[in-house]
């Protein structure tokens, strides 16, 4: 899968420390202007829809898990590789200096409606949902956060990234061909 970007945490002086490594599936559900994300109260930002893959679990599957499990999508199919963001952030427990995260990204389409989530708690308590949201205003949302809160969490500049991206590789070359034919 293409390297879209790889980035470290401002804080991270060198990256010979321990590192805990992190495999993630993120999916990209697009209608139109329309994307299906996570909004976190918590850190007030929005976010794709995936998370960790579990040990043995191939990447497809651990996307589908994981997008039933957040937003309730229902007959996941048409998955296509989008591409690979790479971050080296600190670790938040002694064992690690350093985590170092893959998010693998794809594309794909679902049923219309969706079913309900199964949510961890974590997840219930930092106040996330599934909503659709228009990706101009969902990145505006969160360069805002960025700029002028302090409990924005560090993967909102990761997000960001992706969706200026998207913006950039799907939504507009979908707009310019619309608007030619």
């Amino acid at each position: 899968m293409r390297l879209l970007h790889s980035s470290t945490h401002p804080s991270i002086e060198s990256l010979a420390g321990s590192r805990f490594h992190r495999t993630a599936a993120r999916g990209i559900i697009l209608r139109g202007e329309e994307i299906l994300l996570l909004y976190t109260e918590r850190y007030h930002d929005y976010t794709l829809p995936g998370g960790g893959i579990d040990e043995g679990e191939d990447i497809r599957q651990g996307l589908i898990r994981e997008l039933m499990e957040e937003t309730g999508a229902k007959n996941i199919r048409n998955i296509e590789e989008f591409g690979l963001y790479e971050e080296f952030r600190p670790w938040y427990k002694p064992d690690f200096d350093i985590m170092h995260m893959e998010s693998y990204c794809y594309t794909c389409i679902i049923d219309k409606e969706l079913g309900d989530t199964a949510l961890e708690g974590h997840e219930i308590q930092n106040g996330m949902r599934p909503v659709w949201k228009n990706i101009y205003e969902a990145i505006a949302h969160n360069e805002h956060t960025i700029a002028n809160s302090d409990k924005k969490g560090m993967s909102i500049e990761r997000e960001t990234y992706l969706l200026k991206r998207i913006v950039k590789e799907l939504i507009e070359p979908a707009t310019a061909l619309s608007q030619a034919s």
